[in-house]
């Protein structure tokens, strides 16, 4: 339908035409001018109702409304001659978003919360609604705001034939105003009436889904002359905002101005063959491959590496601490120790088979090892003295693998390493690391010195760990206070225990009997034992007793599984021994023990067996030990047997007992 004020003066109909040119004969001028002013002023509210909707519907798209709607009322009541708004019927406020209703009530515009729109209603100030026209900042004098518009009436007709028209005229008009202003009856939102009755209101569906947005209502055209033109403002797509997430990105490595990453070390040799006069050992920080089968242990230069951060070595090194004794490093393997640059290719720095987390210790264990004193002081110790501070988070690389003598010493390796150890030598794998220490540290024979400990060990800390690997229970002697406590309580006291250390071969005690009741008179408990292959029977033994007595050998290497506080005799056979004696007496002191030394008369060596009194064995034993090692070791470690006198060995035996009895020192 076009052209609303049009329609009111051709859409009457045949069936009107009649009565109209009656009326129009009938009528003076001055009435027919009145009615059509009348007429034109209902076009014009119509049309400036309708332009008012477009821009309610305008603003609600605006602020993103997506809300069910009410009817709009007609906008003039026929029957009543008294002066009336015009109200327009805006979407419902139940489905409007809070914001937007608020919104919309303190712009001034005259919407009640109802969410009709009343266009007699008095502007609301801004000021009373908490400062909300700041968001949404609309002015009374807003084109957009609502009027009020003009009311609609009929002045009282003379005549009823007048008042007849009239009423005609402007009933033709209202229908036409109401058909223009309402949409079609397939409307999903509003519903009106033109009877003049308030309009029932059909409520939108619940799920959003099925709301659609209302339709605009058709413009109703007036003459051009009468009513302004009202340019609507184009419709605004609704922004859709998503829900922001806040995505946390790595944080960056921070740096401060001027930062340069710190530079590479100065280059060092990787080996040292000068510092320690018991071993050569080698180390090597960065990308180090180790191949066993051809013994080679390599590093590759580092990017970025220059001549003074890097250089091209080649080692040859013995991972064995007897480097000054030809006869202990025949047997051992060599070991290459080299660097080689990053483009020396393949065949230089063979390409990684296996690679490890953890650091890597490549040892030996032959040379002296198949002697029960050397196996400690030239591979155990050390060993603990080097792998110690990893905690047992390194690898243990071993050349001149024997499975005999690293089983033997089981307990030791697996409380020293969390890893299986690896025979190096039938090894075919490239193992990688970070750090490989090619031989161990080692201080002396059978000692520590704490100042130069990677960790500060000591030969305490030494002893203590091979208790702990051997589960052996005692950690302290036979003290005075328990016996004392045990008298006391009635019970019956143990007397400290004494281990002779028979030794099968040579520097043996011909008179072990003899001793054992000596020992036994004093006040001693006896045991007698040669030891065997096996460690672990032998050092709980030994960790049973209290005081322990042996000729010189290895066989005293045993008092490292003794308690703290117990008593060691070292009975010296004839000779130039005092070298060798130091090789018990130092280390005896630094695990916590009482050392006592007893030196052998020469009618207490069977050597006087079978030279006479004058040799030079006998009288001249230094004469004999400056010839050569060969000839000191052949005779009087070799040789020589040792046969105690009783009446001048007692008084040492009686002395060991008050040692014990004594307060133990703090060592």
């Amino acid at each position: 339908m076009e052209g609303g004020g049009k329609l009111a003066y051709s859409g009457g109909g045949l069936r009107h035409e009649t009565k109209l040119l009656r009326s129009f004969s009938s009528v003076e001028p001055r009435r027919f001018g009145l009615g059509l002013i009348v007429g034109l002023l209902v076009v014009a509210c119509a049309y400036f109702s309708t332009a008012k909707f477009d821009a309610v519907n305008i603003a609600m798209s605006k602020h993103q409304m997506s809300s069910s709607a009410v009817g709009i009322s007609s906008p003039v009541n026929a029957d009543d001659s008294s002066k009336q708004p015009l109200d327009l019927g805006v979407q419902d406020q139940g489905a409007l978003p809070k914001e937007e209703i608020k919104a919309e009530k303190d712009d001034g515009s005259g919407i009640s919360d109802s969410g009709v729109l009343d266009a007699s209603a008095a502007p609301l100030n801004p000021a009373t609604e908490g400062g909300k026209d700041d968001e949404d900042p609309e002015k009374d004098d807003d084109p957009r705001a609502v009027a009020v518009l003009p009311p609609l009436s009929s002045d009282s007709a003379d005549t009823t034939q007048e008042s007849g028209v009239l009423e005609d005229q402007e009933l033709q008009v209202q229908n036409a105003v109401a058909e223009a202003a309402n949409p079609p009856e397939n409307s999903d939102s509003i519903s009106s009436s033109t009877n003049g009755s308030s309009p029932s209101v059909i409520p939108f569906p619940s799920d959003p889904a099925e709301i659609h947005a209302p339709a605009p209502a058709p413009a109703i055209q007036a003459p051009a002359d009468q009513i302004p033109e009202i340019e609507n403002p184009p419709l605004s797509t609704p922004e859709i905002q998503a829900a922001l997430v806040q995505l946390t990105p790595p944080s960056p490595e921070v740096r401060q101005a001027g930062w340069e990453a710190p530079p590479l070390p100065d280059w060092k040799p990787l080996c040292d063959v000068t510092l320690n006069h018991r071993i050569d050992w080698c180390e090597l920080d960065g990308d180090v491959r180790v191949l066993g089968a051809n013994s080679t242990v390599t590093l590759v230069a580092p990017p970025g590496a220059d001549a003074r951060t890097f250089r091209e070595e080649s080692w040859r090194i013995k991972p064995y601490p007897r480097k000054a004794d030809p006869n202990a490093m025949h047997n051992v393997r060599e070991v290459t120790v080299r660097s080689v640059s990053a483009s020396a290719g393949a065949g230089a720095a063979p390409a990684c088979t296996v690679r490890h987390d953890v650091p890597a210790l490549v040892f030996s264990d032959r040379g002296y090892t198949g002697n029960y004193f050397h196996a400690y002081t030239d591979v155990v110790l050390p060993l603990f003295l080097t792998a110690r501070q990893y905690s047992g988070e390194v690898l243990l690389l071993v050349a001149d693998f024997q499975m005999w003598w690293l089983g033997k010493f089981l307990p030791v390796f697996k409380s020293l390493s969390n890893y299986e150890l690896v025979d190096l030598d039938n090894d075919p794998r490239v193992h990688c690391f970070r750090r490989v220490q090619v031989g161990l540290t080692s201080h002396d024979d059978f000692s520590i010195d704490p100042t130069r400990a990677p960790t500060g060990e000591s030969m305490l800390d030494f002893t203590a760990f091979l208790r702990a690997a051997y589960g052996l229970p005692r950690a302290v002697a036979w003290p005075a206070s328990a016996g004392a406590a045990n008298a006391t309580a009635g019970k019956k006291t143990r007397r400290p225990r004494l281990l002779v250390i028979a030794r099968g071969r040579n520097r043996r005690f011909v008179n072990v009997e003899e001793i054992a009741r000596g020992a036994k008179k004093v006040g001693f408990e006896v045991s007698v034992s040669e030891g065997g292959h096996e460690v672990a029977p032998f050092a709980e033994l030994a960790n049973s007793c209290d005081a322990v007595v042996g000729v010189h050998g290895a066989g005293l290497t045993n008092m490292v599984f003794m308690p703290r506080g117990a008593v060691v005799i070292q009975v010296v056979p004839l000779g130039p021994m005092e070298f060798v004696a130091s090789y018990f007496r130092g280390p005896s002191r630094d695990m916590g023990l009482r050392y006592l030394e007893y030196r052998i008369a020469p009618e207490e060596s069977t050597l006087l067996d079978k030279y006479p009194r004058d040799h030079p064995v006998i009288a001249d034993p230094g004469s004999v030990k400056a010839k050569d090692w060969v000839s000191f070791m052949g005779v009087y470690l070799f040789e020589q047997d040792v046969r105690l006198d009783m009446k001048r060995f007692r008084p040492v035996l009686k002395k060991a007992l008050a040692r014990l009895r004594a307060k133990p020192k703090n060592n």
